[in-house]
């Protein structure tokens, strides 16, 4: 049962392992390590656990903070199904989302991304006949890349005086794929400016447009939805709960509400932590799950900032892009408002990708680069038995920090008349979208809610509100400091800032930070189960 900190809970007098963070990073972190039979303790510093994986409910609906779908759970002997069903000890199953996963939308023109890679070539191949050899190329390349990615990986997780022997040979063929933009490695397949701006089409699940994102956090996107794309049954809450579980048996706790102020750190030694109210806790082995900016720049004293110089280091990286969602809830059930499964990413047809985000940060009132709407109350299978006659939808763009950077410093609900119309703007502005692709949903939306990079930053603390933690542009795979164990002995990093975006990296994250830690390799343990 996750506690309240506020509610002075009756805790374990010591725990083998402290985290910072209760997101997926953490979690299977946590999870992992309650498996060895080690005692962990979670603190969350707000009044929800889970992170990106959280569902919120006002007004008598629900809504995913950030699982829209996840790919390569629907094959049960896949690498990131099997973590899954290890730290959730197998609890936790899944709605398939159907054949066609994603829509790429371009003006009046819609591209459709079918599950299975054949299927996903051959539909393809039908949009661009006469691009067959390149697509053809294209997806060999997006094995090829992500096969090298599984030791470039396992050096993040190795002891030091190996990885120094070892490292650069483990990291030399995926650095060929991550050092290269995504436009350029596209560009060299083919020169239809419109299929490489289809194939892109996913790239705000990772933030960044092909010209300035790493090929190597496509292809890990590309393939990991090739196969399909999916959802926890009966709703994304269902993860928090059923690692949860796991974690309990072992005599762990997960607090909310509890706030940490700082690492301590005795002799470049992770102690504990130091609570905002100033109450101790104490381990031997301290994980942060916060991201690499709030880690080194907050939670760590200062003294052992400079003295590994970790400002210098967090100079080579930069925040990914911000945010908005807008969060709806409708009347009618998904089967009457005929909602889809399939996810709709909307973009401009006059420019490309980055010209058309370029034009958007030089002028927010331009037209958004793009726009994703996808339609959870449909995914669910037992949606319309937990919400009968109501649906709900999330529709996402990219919005700088700076647009909102005046309130900076403000609460969140108590930001302000003049904040509030700025929201009600880009609401409006995102409802018109949803309305020209479904255009009988007028007269059904009874509730909407649009949170900012303001709001994102309050509830995820990652740095100006952004979505995927630090950027993956290429010189990002350069950094070596982004791996698990850092220079203060016992402490740790874990999340998506140490290997790429989402949710399924984020988990595998976990897995290469408990191995990090115990020397176990989770992998083997998890096959021979």
């Amino acid at each position: 049962m996750i506690q309240s900190y506020k509610k002075s809970p009756k805790l374990a007098t010591s725990y083998d392992a402290i985290l910072i963070g209760s997101g997926i990073g953490c979690l299977c972190t946590g999870a992992l390590l309650s498996k060895t039979g080690k005692k962990v303790l979670l603190l969350e510093r707000h009044y929800t656990a889970g992170g990106f994986t959280h569902v919120f409910k006002r007004k008598g609906f629900e809504w995913d903070v950030g699982i829209h779908y996840i790919g390569e759970v629907q094959r049960p002997n896949s690498v990131l199904r099997k973590l899954f069903d290890y730290v959730s000890d197998k609890q936790l199953h899944w709605d398939d989302m159907g054949d066609v996963y994603d829509r790429i939308i371009l003006g009046e023109k819609h591209y459709d991304f079918v599950k299975g890679v054949d299927n996903f070539k051959s539909q393809m191949i039908k949009y661009f006949p006469d691009e067959k050899l390149a697509i053809n190329k294209y997806v060999d390349l997006i094995f090829s890349t992500n096969k090298a990615a599984s030791k470039f990986y396992m050096d993040k997780a190795l002891p030091k005086f190996i990885s120094t022997f070892l490292g650069s040979y483990m990291r030399k063929k995926y650095l060929k794929f991550s050092d290269r933009t995504t436009y350029d490695v596209l560009s060299e397949l083919t020169n239809n400016q419109t299929l490489i701006k289809v194939l892109c089409g996913q790239y705000g699940d990772y933030g960044l447009p092909p010209k300035q994102s790493s090929f190597a956090m496509h292809a890990s996107v590309a393939k990991h939805y090739m196969q399909g794309g999916s959802v926890p049954a009966k709703g994304s809450s269902q993860i928090l709960k059923t690692i949860e579980k796991v974690i309990e048996k072992s005599g762990g706790t997960i607090l909310v509400r509890a706030d940490v102020d700082k690492i301590i750190v005795d002799n470049n030694k992770a102690k504990g932590v130091r609570m905002t109210d100033g109450n101790h806790f104490y381990a031997d082995t301290i994980i942060s799950g916060t991201g690499v900016f709030n880690t080194f720049e907050n939670l760590l004293p200062s003294d052992v900032i400079y003295r590994h110089k970790l400002n210098e280091k967090l100079k080579k990286v930069n925040p990914s892009v911000g945010y908005g969602c807008l969060y709806i809830g409708l009347n009618g059930s998904p089967q009457d408002l005929k909602l889809p499964k399939t996810n709709f990413w909307i973009y401009p047809e006059d420019l490309d990708h980055d010209s058309c985000v370029e034009r958007f940060l030089d002028d927010n009132n331009a037209e958004f680069p793009l726009v994703y709407i996808s339609f959870p109350a449909s995914k669910f299978s037992d949606w319309s038995e937990r919400y009968p006659g109501k649906s709900t939808i999330d529709i996402i763009t990219m919005i700088p920090y700076e647009a909102f950077a005046k309130w900076d410093g403000t609460k969140w609900k108590k930001r302000g008349e003049d904040y509030e119309i700025k929201k009600e703007e880009f609401a409006q502005r995102l409802l018109k979208h949803l309305y020209k692709q479904l255009p009988q949903l007028k007269g059904s939306v009874e509730y909407y809610e649009f949170s900012t990079p303001l709001t994102a930053e309050h509830f995820s603390n990652y740095k100006q509100g952004s979505l995927y933690g630090i950027d993956h542009n290429p010189n990002r795979f350069q950094q070596k400091f982004l791996k698990p164990k850092t220079p203060v002995k016992g402490l740790y990093l874990t999340g998506q800032d140490i290997v790429t975006a989402g949710v399924g990296a984020a988990l595998f994250s976990g897995l290469i930070t408990a191995g990090a830690i115990t020397g176990i390799n989770f992998i083997k343990r998890i096959f021979n189960e």
